[in-house]
């Protein structure tokens, strides 16, 4: 089991720990506890380093496997033994830009939910840009203006965002915690992670966000899109 850093913390950089697992065929080791983020939720994994002695090797892809966290890695040293000690470091340009990145779409998801009422039926995010796809009849240039300037707003507020570890009977007790079509929350799990832009917008999620929304930075509605009858994708940037 890997204890999983960054969802209490996810302005850890870098951190200590132990090898509990090897897969040489995949050329990949579970650690015991790990800031690098799996992936998942449209949000792509964390890239970075590991040291263990004099050999660093370069985590080229993380993925989550049950209770335990592959960190797979680069080059064509050795890979080090179960016991070892290892030293994490995260490549936070990428992983600070991702947390924009997302804490920007739940701006979006939030303003448009207490504006419009529309649920989202997917979302995608790269480092400083992202889509989200929301169950709209209709979607026309001037209501998508009044969204930028809405999620901009949201920014300028300097909104908090806290994340609390509930167990599931009291998170699903939280009207509209679910804000996407279908609940993708697996059954039987016990805690439910909710991220909350306090004022704005409140649901489940297992990702890394920054601590306020003053630190997103301006968000740019960039294009926009049909994918169906009442399907409707919203493409944003982040600028710095």
């Amino acid at each position: 089991m890997t204890d999983l850093l960054y969802q209490t913390d996810a302005y850890l950089k870098e951190f200590s720990a132990t090898i509990s697992a090897v897969d040489e065929a995949a050329r990949a080791v579970v650690l015991d506890r790990s800031a690098f983020y799996p992936g998942g939720g449209g949000q792509p994994c964390d890239f970075g380093s590991l040291t263990v002695g004099d050999s660093t090797y370069p985590v080229t892809s993380v993925k989550k496997n049950g209770e335990e966290v592959f960190h797979f890695l680069g080059g064509d040293t050795p890979l080090p033994v179960v016991g070892a000690n290892t030293h994490g470091v995260l490549d936070w340009q990428r992983r600070h830009q991702l947390m924009r990145t997302h804490t920007a779409l739940h701006i979006l998801c939030g303003s448009v939910f207490r504006d419009y009422g529309a649920l989202v039926t997917g979302g995608n995010m790269d480092p400083l840009e992202g889509r989200m796809d929301f169950e709209f009849a209709t979607l026309r240039a001037e209501l998508v203006g009044e969204i930028e300037a809405a999620v901009n707003r949201e920014v300028a507020a300097a909104r908090a965002v806290r994340v609390s570890i509930l167990p599931r009977e009291e998170a699903f007790q939280i009207p509209d915690l679910i804000r996407t079509k279908i609940n993708l929350l697996p059954e039987g799990i016990a805690e439910i992670r909710t991220v909350e832009i306090i004022g704005l917008d409140l649901q489940a999620d297992g990702g890394t966000h920054v601590q306020n929304t003053s630190e997103v930075g301006t968000i740019k509605v960039v294009d926009y899109k049909s994918k169906g009858a009442i399907n409707k994708r919203i493409y944003i940037k982040i600028e710095n």
